[in-house]
């Protein structure tokens, strides 16, 4: 599977017209048809993209059928624990981006319905709890997005 893992600088060019699609628009295209958890996850997972890049973690989460791909949510969850070497990180990351792909074993789909007021506090919160001080949690100005 082609994936990149950096972000094209100026002295990059380009892939060629016949290159295979990136590893990373695939599964935004695939995940583009599904719903808020995996596209939520999806582009966690190609956000924090060292994981992603992982030859062993692409044979476990991703599915690559004659129709195209997908993530394999299921299995990755039932053997990734027992199948790859993660640091505590690395699977802390995987757990909360199961729980995200998952919403419904963790309620996380209780999120859509606080309202921004208090999806900025649950957030603010998180970041609380993880330790982190770096982290600024706020309203966007614009029209960014997904």
């Amino acid at each position: 599977m082609t994936h990149r893992t950096a972000m094209p600088g100026p002295a990059d060019t380009a892939p060629p017209q016949d290159a295979p699609p990136l590893l990373s628009d695939r599964l935004t295209e695939w995940a583009r048809t599904r719903d808020a958890g995996n596209r939520a996850a999806v582009a966690a997972l190609i956000e924090e993209d060292s994981i992603l890049a992982r030859e062993d973690v692409q044979r476990l989460l991703i599915v690559e059928t004659g129709a195209g791909l997908f993530c394999d949510w299921p299995r990755f969850e039932s053997r990734y624990r027992s199948e790859l070497a993660l640091n505590a990180g690395e699977d802390a990351f995987l757990t909360l981006l199961i729980a995200t792909a998952f919403p419904r074993v963790v309620p996380l789909w209780r999120l859509e319905e606080l309202g921004d007021q208090r999806l900025g506090i649950v957030l603010r919160a998180l970041v609380r709890l993880a330790g982190s001080d770096a982290i600024a949690v706020g309203t966007r100005t614009g029209a960014g997005g997904c």
